[in-house]
């Protein structure tokens, strides 16, 4: 008997699959839909880390950051239970400065938040913008966490112990402002009051779903801030720790807190404690349950295309029961039977699933066009991933069909009609 090559059994499989294109087309729709949305989130969700790392890097590695609560530092959204804590007081970076040995230094910011029903605007001639925040910070946050800048000079400690009501402004907001680039020396109404931009800070880096709030940000000196708005008291501290000390730092940190807020032992801490790594170590986790929810979501459409995967190949199996029949008669074995039908399985979901990977490459491309700042980027493990999940599952949905195939009695299958 004249033994079948390997090389003609892959091609007895391929050329089957072939000529049933618009039916295979049909029974991987389900494999194609779900290795794109896999796909194609973690290209979002790769670039969006990306945007956070930068974003949180440009704070500095070293600093580590105090709040009443977690999260934004505005204090926006923060949970009600968070809400109620006190808040902190500027004494607390004395405190902390000549208590904790392992910092260098420590800033303070005051973020402002309007009143409830009432909006913050920056006003110049005839245009006026809503889109804006404002902080108040000390000279020497300046120093402890440095942002880039485009054009001007940061304010002076003289000028922030005389409180004088000069800004700086991100690059968003001046352009916004001053479209001809000339926003240098220009007096701007700020919630209604006089400040003289001495500062234009350059695009900052990174962001939050391509957008970092650092561009509309309105920065005056604590002093003003505090004079301005006695009322408010969401201050936030930026400890900088000394080189090789922050793990060190944060421990010593938290145990002065804990002692100067009177927090009793074995009970949470009453205030917020965070670096950049521990950010972008939550946003990770965040990150990764997004990921397992999507994949769990696109499992759906595989388990779909795997069960039509299986189905197609048990009607081919039907449908060439002769051809079977003449091939064992020629001398195929048991084996070549089932390779050319798994062949066949393996070829369709993998097809599948590299139809699958180019529709999400498309799909990043077109978003990274419409959204350039959200930066959507493949990432080389999901298109791995995606393609060998595919051949996977062709493997587990078509061992059966081919199963089935093999155990055909030759001289039957040569009489079935």
């Amino acid at each position: 008997m004249k033994r079948i090559s390997l090389r003609e059994t892959f091609s007895l499989a391929f050329t089957a699959v072939w000529s049933h294109r618009f039916r295979s087309g049909l029974t991987i729709l389900g494999i194609v839909i779900g290795i794109t949305t896999v796909v194609t989130v973690a290209a979002l969700l790769t670039g969006l880390r990306k945007g956070i790392v930068e974003f949180f890097e440009e704070f500095g590695p070293n600093n580590i950051f105090i709040a009443r609560v977690s999260g934004d530092p505005s204090g926006r959204n923060a949970p009600p239970k968070e809400l109620k804590r006190r808040p902190l007081k500027p004494e607390d970076a004395d405190y902390l400065r000549n208590t904790v040995r392992s910092i260098d230094d420590i800033g303070i910011a005051l973020y402002y938040l309007p009143p409830e029903g009432s909006v913050l605007t920056a006003k110049i001639g005839s245009f006026e913008t809503e889109n804006i925040s404002l902080a108040g910070q000390s000279s020497n946050l300046l120093d402890i966490a440095p942002r880039e800048l485009r054009a001007g000079r940061y304010f002076t400690e003289q000028e922030a112990k005389r409180a004088e009501k000069v800004a700086l402004i991100g690059s968003s907001l001046a352009d916004a402002l001053f479209p001809s680039g000339n926003g240098l020396g220009q007096t701007v109404l700020i919630d209604g009051a006089p400040y003289t931009i001495i500062g234009i800070y350059a695009p900052a880096k990174g962001g939050f779903f391509g957008e970092n709030g650092f561009d509309r940000q309105v920065v005056i000196p604590l002093q003003t801030a505090q004079m301005r708005y006695p009322q408010s008291t969401n201050f936030f501290l930026t400890a900088k720790a000394k080189t090789g000390l922050r793990d060190d730092a944060v421990e010593e940190v938290r145990d002065a807190m804990r002692k100067l807020r009177g927090v009793p032992a074995g009970t949470d801490d009453d205030f917020a404690l965070s670096t950049a790594d521990s950010i972008i170590k939550s946003f990770d986790q965040v990150n990764n349950m997004i990921i397992i929810i999507s994949v769990a979501i696109s499992s759906i459409g595989l388990l779909v295309g795997g069960i039509g995967v299986m189905n197609i190949m048990l009607v081919s199996v039907t449908e060439r029961t002769r051809e079977i029949g003449v091939r064992k008669a020629i001398g195929a074995r048991r084996g070549d039977v089932i390779l050319q039908f798994l062949t066949e399985a393996v070829a369709l979901t993998g097809a599948g699933g590299v139809i699958g990977i180019l529709f999400s490459i498309l799909i990043t491309f077109l978003l990274s066009i419409a959204l350039p700042a959200l930066r959507p980027e493949v990432p080389l493990w999901a298109v791995t991933t995606g393609f060998f999940a595919s051949v996977a599952i062709g493997v587990f949905f078509g061992v059966w069909p081919a199963v089935q195939a093999a155990r055909l009695d030759p001289v039957t299958a040569l009489r079935y009609e």
